[in-house]
């Protein structure tokens, strides 16, 4: 991998949605499942652990991404196709796509088991997903592994849970391809940290 290690704090800082990823020979199963076993540690609500991953690589994760092709060809207008190719390719050029879901059926185990919070289990559910979304970007990107959250839900939820043997109950949140950085990113911008920021 052309790439180098960082720490947690220049991957926070330096962390970037790198679209176009490429294969590595460096980036294994072994290796993402490694990175995997930390990111699993992202708190959640209740420690409810709704969150679940399933990892496509190799000929799986073409498989993935040719289904989005395939599913946006029929609504993209013809015109506009060869550019949703284009962003579509750069995935899948990479190494895997990490899918993100949240378990239903642990969502309603806990609206019973506190039903005066039965609310806001499903808006704290997405909460977690989001930092265990976040937690293995930071651990991909501490290994130098390019990668971005992308959002093709629901349109091919279905044909995902159909090809994969999804449970019912896991409800698809997002779509993280991942691979050898194929391009550099630009530069990102930030509000003022005093625009942000408030202390008292």
């Amino acid at each position: 991998m052309s790439v180098t290690t960082t720490n947690l704090k220049d991957a926070i800082i330096n962390r970037r949605s790198i679209r176009k990823v490429k294969k590595s020979a460096a980036i294994t199963k072994e290796k993402i499942e490694e990175l995997l076993k930390i990111s699993v540690n992202a708190p959640s609500s209740f420690n409810m652990q709704s969150g679940r991953l399933v990892v496509l690589m190799d000929n799986e994760h073409e498989k993935f991404w040719d289904i989005v092709k395939e599913t946006l060809r029929a609504r993209v207008p013809a015109e506009n196709f060869a550019a949703t190719e284009e962003r579509l390719q750069g995935f899948k050029d990479g190494v895997g796509t990490i899918l993100f879901f949240e378990n239903q059926a642990t969502i309603k185990q806990m609206q019973e088991n506190a039903p005066s919070y039965k609310e806001q289990f499903p808006f704290w559910s997405h909460q977690g997903n989001a930092m265990l979304q976040y937690a293995t970007w930071m651990s991909l990107t501490t290994e130098g592994i390019g990668a971005s959250i992308q959002h093709y839900n629901p349109i091919i939820d279905e044909e995902v849970k159909q090809t994969w043997n999804i449970p019912a109950e896991w409800s698809l949140v997002a779509q993280m391809p991942f691979g050898e950085p194929n391009e550099q990113p630009g530069e990102k911008t930030s509000l003022p940290f005093e625009d942000v920021v408030k202390f008292y």
